[in-house]
């Protein structure tokens, strides 16, 4: 199988018509055909249904539309990164947990980019399980991952700063009015919690390895969605501080009491060897933030 051979899949699917792909890639429809009906045979599957002039993916021809943009970025990350000029040039991909502490990373970005204008900073935001599967398969150079993590695969540095646990709830709600809640208050409640990996065992360690009291009628992996499920009326968000900005709207955060904080770590995967750019990047935020880097194998 052909990078090039992956293109010409990757234009059909984005154009879902043969012809057009062809004008985009300046290459003679039936060339094309040719080549996706031998791909095809290679792989054993029906990636298009045909209908006239018209095309759609099957299941098949979608999982393989996924993996083959994941390949092709990863491809062109990598030639872009080795095709530099003396001065450093490239990109790096840092998967990012919603967290304020995100800030320290942005200035860095910053300094980066005067030192070295060429360099292109890329950020996703997904949660922690997401940018450790993305991590692994090399698509990410770097991760921002909230506490609790398991770190064990992963060379991290922690960033500064903590953010504290609250519920993010309406303006209206009975419990609204106070300055802090305990973990008594929120009994009986309609809560919404973080999908990530370790969330109910924290739970439990507030709770003291007891059930937590409350219902869990949704989860989210981004706050933002949950935000609108707490304006929608669906229960509270257990969250932490500094995500979402609740100035000129109906909602508030309220924190816990006794005070729980959460600290954030830049992670990056212990098999993996950086590009230029990346080690750029990462020996400026050692520096900005005073956390020496730590001895990789």
């Amino acid at each position: 199988m052909e990078l090039r051979v992956l293109r010409y899949f990757q234009a059909v699917v984005n154009e879902l018509n043969i012809s057009r792909a062809a004008e985009h890639l300046h290459v003679s429809q039936p060339t094309i055909s040719r080549q996706l009906k031998d791909l095809e045979d290679e792989l054993g599957v029906t990636l298009f249904t045909r209908n006239g002039r018209t095309i759609q993916l099957t299941r098949n021809g979608e999982y393989f539309a996924h993996q083959a943009n994941q390949i092709l970025a990863l491809t062109d990350k990598t030639v872009e990164n080795m095709h530099r000029e003396q001065a450093i040039t490239g990109s790096f991909v840092i998967g990012a947990a919603e967290a304020r502490s995100f800030l320290n990373l942005a200035q860095s970005i910053r300094k980066l980019q005067v030192a070295h204008p060429k360099i292109q900073a890329n950020v996703v935001s997904m949660n922690a399980d997401e940018i450790r599967t993305n991590l692994k398969s090399g698509n990410f150079d770097f991760g921002v991952m909230m506490e609790p993590a398991d770190k064990s695969e992963f060379n991290f540095i922690q960033l500064p700063g903590e953010s504290r646990w609250g519920l993010l709830m309406p303006q209206n709600a009975p419990l609204a009015h106070k300055d802090h809640l305990q973990l008594s208050d929120l009994e009986g409640q309609n809560m919404i919690i973080s999908s990530q990996h370790g969330i109910i065992d924290l739970l439990k360690e507030w709770y003291g390895e007891s059930t937590p009291k409350f219902n869990i009628v949704a989860t989210y992996n981004l706050l933002y969605n949950a935000s609108l499920l707490v304006t929608a009326g669906v229960g509270y968000a257990l969250c932490i501080d500094g995500v979402i900005n609740t100035n000129q709207t109906n909602l508030v955060f309220v924190p816990l009491t006794p005070r729980k904080t959460a600290g954030t770590s830049l992670i990056w995967y212990k098999g993996q060897r950086l590009s230029p750019a990346a080690d750029a990047f990462l020996k400026r935020l050692s520096a900005d933030i005073g956390q020496p880097l730590p001895h990789t194998h």
